[in-house]
């Protein structure tokens, strides 16, 4: 039991009291990206359910690992939590110390949804279309630059699999989101990037970026993007690459406030409002399983399975330079 006001207190009598204060909903990026703009939904709508301020936070730097290790060592009591996306399937292959730390110093509280990523490239580049850009990128890939969100984000596994199904290289360079690479693909100083739907899809219908395809299996049905072939019905076969993100707090969270916690996510995940709101970002709540503790967990013990290898690969290739 734990102790208020010197008077012992039941675990349910303290999950029914929580929260009593603001809440930190920590994003290990830069402002400005497509996780940062979820996690603003996502705190409001906590906010409206459980009567406490959320406040987001973002900490960027070495691919997420620094705010994803303050928040592996914050006090669990359910008042400081973390959102992020595929990054927590690549740090073990790519960080030391991180090799059991993404399965061991986190308690999973559940998928949030799946979002396709959108190859897109500066105003000013020349091709039009996807078939114009894989000519001119066969062409011309020693010249051409492709922006990341840092080694093993989402959008360097995009990239990863680009260079692997076009067989070039490309010079890359990492930021610490997608965020600040969005900005300078606007003011023409990169080529391209990969980058999730929920971050694209604004900037190319107003003429800021230039679209050329997603890369999930299946077109994006929203008005913006549904013009958009996928690169795997553009000649790359197989392309298929869908960000997921989640819902985490600090390991040994106490029982009661971690199903407090998923009983909230998933009554919002069952909102309409919230589910119109990510499909209109081209975004799909996932399913039922995965909104549970143990089907998140799942999930993320095979999505380390199935990039561990591609990304110690990729390292090998770079550090060969």
């Amino acid at each position: 039991m734990g102790m208020v006001g010197g008077h012992a207190v039941s675990p349910a009598a303290a999950a029914d009291s929580f929260p009593s204060r603001p809440i930190t909903l920590l994003v290990p990026f830069s402002a400005g990206g497509p996780t940062d703009k979820l996690a603003r939904d996502l705190s409001e709508a906590m906010r409206q359910r459980l009567g406490q301020t959320v406040v987001v936070e973002n900490i960027g730097g070495a691919g997420g690992t620094i705010g994803a290790g303050k928040v592996a060592n914050a006090r669990p009591d359910g008042y400081t939590l973390m959102l992020v996306h595929v990054g927590m399937a690549t740090w073990p292959a790519l960080y030391p110390g991180w090799e059991r730390k993404t399965l061991e110093a986190f308690d999973y509280l559940g998928l949030i949804n799946e979002v396709p990523m959108t190859l897109v490239g500066r105003p000013t580049l020349a091709p039009k279309n996807i078939d114009e850009l894989t000519s001119w990128l066969k062409g011309n890939h020693d010249k051409v630059n492709l922006a990341n969100g840092g080694p093993g984000s989402a959008s360097d596994l995009c990239g990863l699999q680009l260079q692997e199904k076009l067989g070039i290289k490309l010079t890359t360079i990492p930021y610490k989101g997608t965020g600040p690479a969005m900005i300078d693909l606007m003011g023409n100083q990169l080529d391209l990037l990969c980058t999730m739907t929920i971050g694209a899809q604004d900037q190319i219908k107003g003429g800021k970026i230039k679209g050329f395809a997603v890369t999930s299996l299946k077109r994006v049905p929203t008005p913006e993007l549904d013009a958009l072939p996928t690169l795997d019905e553009s000649g790359l076969k197989g392309f298929n690459v869908t960000i997921w993100h989640g819902l985490y707090a600090p390991r040994n969270t106490p029982p009661e406030i971690r199903g407090k916690l998923n009983g909230t996510l998933r009554e919002i995940l069952a909102s309409r409002d919230f589910v119109s709101e990510q499909e209109r970002l081209g975004a799909l709540v996932v399913s039922e399983n995965l909104q549970t503790p143990a089907g998140h967990r799942e999930f993320v013990e095979g999505e380390i399975s199935r990039w561990t290898g591609v990304l110690r690969g990729s390292q090998s290739s770079r550090a060969g330079k």
